[in-house]
């Protein structure tokens, strides 16, 4: 059984078998970019990232902050820095 618990921008608490992993911001954004990489809507991106609405707006507007994602209508696509951003950072996360 997994358990999710929303602990803020600070990540993910996941229980999964009695053992908790914690995702990272960095975690939480790669995957928010990859979802969107051929345009999303906020459910998608909600439900493909384990977040609820209220931390998915946090990301998403800090996304668009920093030009990694933008709004097209009701999708959210990922921009060319935000897929080179994303790729560079799946390279260097070293786990």
């Amino acid at each position: 059984m997994i358990k999710y618990y929303i602990t803020g921008l600070c990540g993910t608490k996941i229980e999964c078998r009695g053992h908790t992993i914690r995702r990272s911001r960095l975690d939480i954004t790669i995957a928010i970019l990859r979802i969107a990489m051929d345009g999303a809507k906020k459910t998608q991106i909600v439900y493909g990232a384990n977040l609820n609405s209220t931390i998915a707006n946090k990301y998403l507007s800090r996304l668009e902050e920093k030009q990694l994602i933008e709004q097209k209508g009701n999708l959210f696509v990922t921009t060319d820095k935000g897929r080179m951003y994303r790729d560079m950072a799946s390279e260097l996360d070293i786990r």
